[in-house]
């Protein structure tokens, strides 16, 4: 970044970089498990597996949106 920047511009353009950053790296996460992995969709694994997957999916989705609330409050 340019040196000359409004330190607040810098603070709200690295809050919207590490929504953006999270919100992905969530989404990846979530579909490398579950396609790579098998998890997503009902098939060789067991279904305790898409139980805990969906679960801990559902959980993390949940963190993420509290911490992106708290960070644009």
């Amino acid at each position: 970044m340019e040196s000359g920047w409004d330190p607040e511009v810098k603070k709200y353009f690295r809050k919207i970089i590490n929504s953006i950053f999270l919100g992905m790296m969530w989404l990846m996460g979530g579909v490398t498990a579950g396609l790579y992995f098998g998890l997503a969709y009902r098939g060789d694994v067991s279904i305790i597996y898409n139980i805990l997957y969906y679960v801990f999916l559902a959980g993390t989705l949940a963190l993420l949106l509290r911490y992106l609330y708290r960070t644009w409050k």
